[in-house]
């Protein structure tokens, strides 16, 4: 069971994981285990709300494939425990990216102040710019 937050989780039958080779570092190892893994997990087919359902499958992200399916191949460690450990953190810190809302803007003015001080720069610098011209006796 995958722990998303206090009321999310996701049951380990919707998860496929698969162990394959690892093109990685692993020396002479790394021709005779697949220490690499492969994770597949089903968007719609998933236990997850339809709110955070609807985001994921709006999100633009290369991992998410048309049909609606997360892939995500963590090779970076040795071992293809901590392989599994990462491409589920992996997959948690994606769906935890989806629960969260921004809040609108809220467009703001700026201040007769900040105008004031943004004109009085510009006259400085056009000053400064003129002083660079031809000299002329």
């Amino acid at each position: 069971m995958l722990k998303i937050s206090r009321q999310i989780t996701i049951p380990e039958n919707e998860i496929e994981l698969h162990a394959v080779a690892s093109q990685g570092s692993g020396g002479q190892n790394v021709n005779k285990v697949a220490s690499a893994i492969h994770l597949r997990f089903d968007i719609r087919a998933s236990s997850l709300p339809d709110s955070v359902k609807e985001r994921l499958l709006n999100l633009n992200d290369q991992r998410i494939t048309q049909e609606g399916v997360v892939v995500i191949k963590s090779q970076q460690y040795r071992t293809q425990e901590r392989n599994r450990d990462e491409a589920l953190k992996r997959l948690r810190n994606l769906i935890q990216s989806t629960m969260t809302t921004q809040r609108r803007r809220k467009p703001t003015k700026p201040t007769k102040t900040s105008k004031e001080k943004r004109l009085k720069e510009k006259t400085r610098r056009g000053q400064i710019k003129s002083l660079r011209g031809k000299v002329n006796d």
